[in-house]
């Protein structure tokens, strides 16, 4: 058998290594888990004009729906005289959940399109919302796709766009006397310590990438009196 030296996975998503045995090829896939992420810092805007029609666009960092719900109502009411308040949001270090609205314009005229741009930025946990204030002259489907998108598109390069990591949530339970070997542990891995509390019983919550979780979970087990909660 060839034996395979040296190998450094350096691709976060797909591996492929094939090698030779018995004259037969084995293909291995190794499969690592996708643990970065870009999203929005904060709130940005933009803005963009057609034919008198003004279409301003906010853009949200964003982590839940509910939280999503509160900036329409808000975009509602301190724009309540606008024609349309059109959106489209993503969710997720996996990005699987969106959605998108053209409320009241054409079908995929509008919403579709700014979710469009999200996507062209591979971003993830925003919300845009893009307000129309109509202005007297039709642009037709192909005008209102390219507005939308171009406010969206305009409020996406006004943000300051930050790349982060996906982590599992640990929260460490422990006795004083551990108290030594978990901070160091912390402090060597450069882990994001969350919270403490260290009255009856020392706990301390961490967020580790996912894709060196395993490693540090087994260091930590390895403690005297530690117990592990994972929430991935």
């Amino acid at each position: 058998m060839k034996q395979l030296n040296n190998i450094t996975i350096s691709l976060r998503l797909l591996l492929r290594i094939t090698f030779l045995v018995s004259s037969e090829i084995i293909v291995l896939q190794v499969i690592m888990i996708e643990d970065t992420y870009k999203t929005i810092e904060g709130y940005s805007e933009g803005l963009y004009k057609e034919k008198g029609s003004k279409f301003f666009a906010f853009a949200y960092h964003v982590s839940s729906e509910e939280s999503i719900k509160e900036i329409q109502k808000k975009l509602r009411k301190k724009y309540h005289d606008a024609r349309h308040h059109c959106y489209a949001f993503r969710l997720g270090a996996e990005k699987n959940i969106f959605r998108s609205s053209d409320d009241g314009e054409p079908s995929n005229s509008s919403g579709p399109p700014i979710l469009g741009q999200i996507r062209s930025f591979e971003l993830t946990n925003i919300l845009i919302v893009v307000v129309r204030y109509f202005g007297g002259t039709k642009l037709g489907i192909p005008g209102l796709i390219n507005a939308y998108k171009t406010a969206a598109q305009d409020a996406i390069n006004n943000a300051n766009i930050i790349t982060k990591t996906n982590d599992d949530i640990i929260e460490i339970s422990f006795d004083y006397l551990a108290m030594n070997d978990v901070k160091k542990i912390i402090k060597d891995e450069n882990l994001n310590q969350i919270k403490q509390d260290f009255d009856l019983k020392c706990s301390i919550v961490i967020g580790v990438r996912k894709n060196n979780s395993e490693i540090i979970i087994k260091k930590l087990e390895k403690i005297n009196s530690v117990n592990l909660k994972v929430c991935t």
